[in-house]
Parts: structure tokens; sequence; C-alpha cells
């Protein structure tokens, strides 16, 4: 499944990592000093109906399958520009693509976006997380009832997601912040694991993987041209939305449709 959110790549925004320092540190006023990181939801460990069937199914979504995932825990929201920006003032990193566009008095809660998939691996490890696996991503949207959609299986509103808005972006119209869209909750109680941004994911992308990958704790494929992408984002078609869609991207892709959350690993249930 590929949607809108597989175009219009770019690279990083025109200002310095040092000019982005600078402007976190004149909006200390308006956030937390530090940076706080996103609370996490430990997601039990279990068994659940992985991908779709039927003949609105894609190929890469079939076959529908049971899968067991270990517990681990997951960030409740999206990572934000202020995070972000805090990991730039720590890390010497490219800023993101349209990162001379924020404004963190007004976007700090905003998810970021403008991140390749290497950059979202290194903020999750310098907070001492990783990416979720696809697998465990999907489990933490969909639950175990093999709903549609994180809020169940009713097709998107405008009060559930931030979806549907075309192709222009700017972050005061078109971001949300990462606390919005309470209806539309996943079953564990995360925040828009559909639309706002759509989110990396640690696995390499294979199109028939789901016919050949093991019962438990899956990790996508050895190696690929792709990494995954999920939950589809503020600018996309209902249909993208879908907890079980699948979208892929080259990893050094930046755009302006793709964030992330983080993911950890915890030990079993005491």
């Amino acid at each position: 499944m590929v949607g809108l959110m597989a175009l219009c790549t770019g690279l990083s925004g025109s200002d310095s990592v040092h000019a982005q320092l600078d402007r976190l540190r004149k909006a200390q006023g308006t956030l937390p000093s530090p940076v706080a990181d996103t609370p996490s939801i430990v997601i039990p460990e279990g068994e659940f109906l992985m991908g779709a069937a039927g003949p609105d199914a894609l190929e890469d979504e079939k076959p529908q399958h049971p899968v067991w995932i270990d517990r681990f825990d997951i960030d409740l929201h999206e990572v934000t520009t202020a995070q972000y920006a805090d990991f730039l003032a720590h890390e010497q990193r490219m800023a993101p693509w349209q990162w001379d566009a924020v404004d963190l008095s007004q976007h700090h809660d905003r998810p970021v976006i403008g991140v390749s998939w290497f950059d979202a691996e290194a903020y999750c490890r310098w907070r001492g997380k990783r990416l979720p696996t696809e697998a465990e991503w999907e489990k933490a949207a969909r639950g175990t009832d093999a709903r549609a959609y994180p809020w169940g299986n009713q097709a998107p509103r405008q009060e559930w997601a931030n979806f549907g808005l075309g192709a222009r972006f700017s972050y005061r119209q078109v971001l949300t912040p990462v606390h919005s869209y309470d209806q539309g909750r996943s079953p564990y109680g995360l925040y828009q694991m559909a639309g706002n941004a759509g989110e990396w994911v640690a696995d390499w992308y294979g199109t028939n993987y789901y016919e050949v990958s093991p019962p438990k704790n899956p990790s996508g494929p050895a190696s690929g041209s792709f990494r995954v992408v999920r939950g589809g984002s503020w600018s996309d078609l209902p249909k993208y939305l879908l907890t079980y869609g699948r979208l892929r991207l080259p990893p050094e892709t930046r755009n302006s449709y793709t964030g992330f959350r983080c993911a950890r690993t915890v030990g079993p249930a005491p």
C-alpha cells in the first residue's frame, strides 16, 4: 500500500543545528526543561491476528495469521519537535527536513517529521529504546480483536484522526498535538496510531514476508531496499489508516508525512 506519504522526499532545513538550539533556548519559557520523554504503555504478551484476509486485502497484507508477541512497552504519543530538538542539543545530527519552519513555542507538541529511518533509530537509541517491530506496532494499534482501525471497525471520522488534508504542508495547519483525538485511541490507549504522522518501524519491508514469518516475535526480513512505515498521515485517505496497512519507503527518506514513536523490551510480567 503506497499513499501520498511516499512522495515529496527532501533534505534537511536550511537552519543549522546551532540556530535550532538557539530557538530551543528562547522557547524555554513555554517548554519543560529538560524536555520530558514520552510516557509509555506496556503491551501484554500474547497472541493477536496480524494482516488481513478477504478479497479487499492487498497481497502484502496476506495471509492473516496469528502472531505471539512478548511483553513490551511503546510510547503513548509520537515523538514531538521539542523532544527531537532536545536530541539535537546533545547529538550533532542533520536537522530534519522542514526544520527551519519549526517554531518551538508554537509547535513543541506537534510530531517531528522530516526524519529518516536512521534519524528515528538514533533518537530511540539515545533514549535507551528502539523502534517497534512491525508486529509490535500492529498489535499496539489494533489489539486482539483484529479491528480495522485503532478505535474499531468504523470508517475514520474527523474527530477520531487527523487525515485527508491533501499535500500542502504546514506545521500549524496540518499537524495536530500528539495528545489530540482522545476518541481515536487504540485498545491500549495509544494516541494517533492512525493519521497525523506515519511512523517508521524497525523492519525491512518484504512483499511476501507474511508467508514465511515466524509465529513468535517476527522482526522482518534480514535485508531489503525499503523500511516499513505504519499508520498513515495527515495527508492520506482513510484506506491508508488501516491498522494492518503496510507502507514502504527507502530508509534515507525525509518527508512531511513521516515521524515515529519508540518502544522498549521489558521482562515477563511479575
